[in-house]
């Protein structure tokens, strides 16, 4: 049994995102309401994601990320099981940076 995540200290959370105007917004709030580490752990589960949906294989995402393998499954059971909030976001944005690209949409590759 999951915890009820709809709060109203989750929406007042959820209405300060959607109040961030562009990416230079998002790291300044970002780095002020998370550490390092939950960043970059939610930033790693949103590319084990992208990569899953490319049909990468484990290992391959494993090499390239650093996720456990752990972590991958628990991403992929919330791609084939969840609430399809990252399809949702993937069809919005659609594209993922390439190897060692800062994210730049004429060095991306389609996901």
């Amino acid at each position: 049994m999951s915890k009820n995540i709809r709060t109203p200290s989750v929406d007042y959370l959820f209405d300060a995102i959607l109040s961030l105007n562009d990416r230079e917004e998002c790291y300044t709030f970002f780095e002020d309401i998370c550490t390092v580490n939950e960043l970059l752990s939610l930033s790693q589960r949103f590319e084990v994601a992208a990569m899953l949906r490319a049909h990468r294989t484990y290992l391959e995402i494993a090499e390239k990320t650093g996720a456990s393998t752990a972590t991958i499954s628990r991403v992929n059971r919330s791609l084939n099981y969840g609430n399809d909030g990252y399809d949702m976001v993937f069809s919005r944005i659609r594209r993922f940076p390439s190897d060692g690209e800062s994210g730049s949409e004429a060095d991306s590759e389609e996901v």
